[in-house]
């Protein structure tokens, strides 16, 4: 019984946790997203993401936070060709991480 009401939270979260991504058709959908949730503009979070790692934003998604809440995710090059992911707390503009992806 315990096993199945973890595996039911687990799929829950991980469906609720789902990204929206910022393709040229999911940008209306994110931007409404942030306007109905109250959250900070895209263009906000860009400029945050490049104060904190200067460079290129190849990709934005809008990711649900687990357990509630929403960060933007951008994934920048730098000047060295070098592959950088930047959480960006969309409520209220912190900078949550910046992390340099090795598998890209």
């Amino acid at each position: 019984m315990k096993t199945s009401t973890t595996a039911l939270l687990l799929a829950t979260a991980l469906l609720l946790s789902a990204p929206v991504r910022a393709d040229d058709d999911d940008l209306p959908k994110m931007r409404a997203i942030a306007a109905a949730m109250k959250l900070i503009s895209l263009e906000d979070a860009t400029a945050k993401a490049l104060a904190a790692k200067p460079g290129t934003v190849i990709e934005a998604d809008l990711d649900r936070r687990m357990l509630g809440g929403y960060d933007y995710e951008f994934e920048i090059i730098d000047a060295d060709g070098q592959n950088w992911d930047v959480h960006i707390d969309a409520r209220d503009g912190k900078v949550r991480s910046v992390r340099r992806d090795w598998f890209d």
